[in-house]
């Protein structure tokens, strides 16, 4: 019996994410534009990709590199106009590219006029748009803050005697949802860009929205973790299906949440058709494989396994056999390059790393999202020096190991690896000054690695390089609905160098075979039946074992393959 598909543009769609800052300059400002991504669409076009998202453009001090946002229905001054904007969104419909968009809305920039008023008295109509602790009730009960140098979300407003909160910098108040006002206002400018005619919204840490707005202190059954406490606010689900009947639900859009602190058995909580809330969104649970416990930003101080890698991608995959809708990425502009992260960037392993990741995330079930570079395989920049990040998260830290007399050297050898600014270097382009980003002084410092074949123009017209894989694996994943739509079973479950799985929609079977090793490996699979197998694609297809009647595979360093077994 066949299965009936409920297919959907959002689920067999590709995401490539743009950080706007670091993409294309054309200015000559060392800051990245709209120009420049207007500049660039025929080269995503090309990629095969179906969907960009933009990280924020909105008009932004940026005190968090435009997550804090003053006017949500204006556009950055370095980035453009408006008019800009709707030549953007224009040239991409034209290319039959979709368009989503960042929306912040946990919080504001403190330079946004509702807070600008809300500061100014208590009795301002807009006081009651964000958080206020009367500091005549005393230290307001304890709130975490990532941002801050203190670690305290709340900051003291001598103006009007009262404490506000921030869950992130000191600049970003938090927004009251339970302000009917506050929620109307939100959905006006969510209309006003649907209006436009972009595609979707991609929620940023849209379960901290809730609130207890009696501010009890931190329930004993969290143990001291704020983060699953911030993502589970009483009237959270309350607000979403209100968000999707008064919105969503009139569009043919796709939402994808940034679900930090969400657990596996709350996941259809918000993705389940029939609850009406979200299509999807982003687990955090793969980002703390190589944290410490309990540890945001510290890198745990063993190597993480590939058996611990291969439970969170099945136990997810499992969420999502029946109902609701998963996604799959490995990096973005929040965590470093993922063929530093989860593959190998030494010269020997590159290639086969980045392509080797490509193939993974072409060929699980869920939506894929790529950043930026990805395609080229982009790697971490591990600056040296503290003066060479800008990010605030980065910089906050420093400022906080330095006041308490921490170990600086040791956290800088942290950042090379954790710090957000790996994600953040510019576009590689091509061997041209600041890899062909900017004619200016980059906002940040380009890796020096664009002019080793890390780079676009290197690697177009070379059909074995990193590019050129992705797109052929773009097609596979394209050309078989099996890798979208067909049940996950994992192999090899106990082997800590191979992940090895495969996909089954009615007739059609896939097995892939991902190696996450330095060494050749040999595994058999007799549980298969490999008669009619055909190499879909591989990463080395030279040394690809083209397997007749027996399962035995000599795999490669970092090499994948897919077969077709019927």
């Amino acid at each position: 019996m066949k299965k009936s598909l409920e297919r959907q543009w959002w689920k067999e769609g590709i995401v490539y994410q743009i950080y706007p800052r670091s993409f294309q300059d054309t200015t000559g400002d060392g800051v990245g534009d709209i120009r420049g991504i207007i500049q660039r669409l025929d080269y995503i076009k090309n990629l095969g990709v179906d969907i960009i998202w933009l990280n924020p453009i909105y008009k932004s001090p940026n005190d968090d590199n435009g997550y804090d946002i003053s006017d949500y229905q204006n556009i950055m001054e370095e980035f453009g106009t408006m008019e800009d904007f709707d030549l953007m969104l224009s040239e991409m419909k034209k290319l039959g590219l979709r368009m989503v968009m960042d929306l912040v809305v946990n919080h504001c920039s403190d330079e946004h006029q509702w807070f600008v008023e809300s500061k100014k008295s208590r009795e301002n109509p807009y006081r009651d748009y964000f958080h206020w602790w009367p500091a005549e009730n005393g230290t307001p009960p304890e709130r975490w803050s990532f941002f801050d140098v203190a670690s305290n979300a709340w900051k003291y407003e001598k103006e009007t005697d009262a404490y506000y909160l921030h869950y992130f910098s000191q600049k970003q108040p938090d927004l009251k949802w339970e302000n009917p006002k506050v929620r109307q206002e939100i959905y006006d400018m969510m209309t006003f860009w649907f209006d436009k005619g972009i595609d979707g919204f991609r929620m940023d840490v849209i379960p901290f929205i809730s609130k207890d707005i009696s501010f009890p202190e931190l329930p004993k059954e969290y143990n001291g973790e704020f983060i699953p406490y911030y993502a589970n606010g009483p009237k959270l689900h309350e607000y979403l299906r209100e968000m999707n009947q008064k919105v969503l639900s009139k569009y043919d859009i796709m939402t994808v949440g940034e679900a930090i602190g969400v657990s596996v058995d709350r996941a259809l909580d918000f993705v389940d058709d029939d609850r009406k809330e979200l299509n999807m969104f982003f687990h955090f649970d793969l980002l703390a494989l190589d944290r410490e416990e309990g540890e945001t930003f510290k890198m745990r101080s063993d190597q993480w396994k590939l058996t611990e890698f291969k439970e969170i991608h099945s136990k997810w995959d499992a969420v999502f056999a029946e109902k609701g809708w998963g996604s799959m990425f490995l990096n973005n502009h929040d965590f470093p390059r993922s063929v530093s992260r989860w593959g190998n960037d030494s010269t020997a392993h590159w290639y086969n790393s980045a392509t080797m990741l490509h193939t993974f995330l072409l060929s699980m079930k869920g939506t894929p999202y790529f950043y930026y570079g990805e395609e080229i395989g982009m790697t971490n920049v591990r600056f040296n020096n503290i003066e060479d990040y800008k990010d605030i998260n980065t910089i906050n830290r420093y400022k906080s190991i330095v006041d308490n007399g921490g170990d600086v050297k040791a956290f800088i050898e942290n950042e090379k690896d954790a710090s957000r600014d790996n994600a953040r270097t510019p576009m590689q382009w091509s061997v041209a000054a600041n890899a062909g980003f900017t004619t200016g002084k980059p906002w940040i410092k380009v890796n020096e690695n664009y002019k080793e074949g890390i780079n676009v123009d290197s690697q177009i017209s070379d059909k074995s390089s990193v590019l050129n894989y992705f797109r052929r694996m773009v097609d596979v994943r394209k050309q078989n609905l099996v890798l979208i739509y067909g049940d996950y079973q994992l192999l090899l479950k106990d082997n800590e160098e191979i992940y090895a799985y495969t996909r089954t929609l009615d007739e059609d079977r896939c097995l892939v075979l991902l190696s996450f090793s330095t060494k050749k490996i040999s595994i058999t699979l007799d549980e298969l039946n490999f008669e009619t197998a055909k190499l879909l694609i591989s990463n080395d297809e030279d040394h690809a074992v083209r397997v007749k009647k027996d399962a035995v595979f000599s795999i490669k360093p970092y090499q994948a393959m897919i077969y077709k077994l019927s």
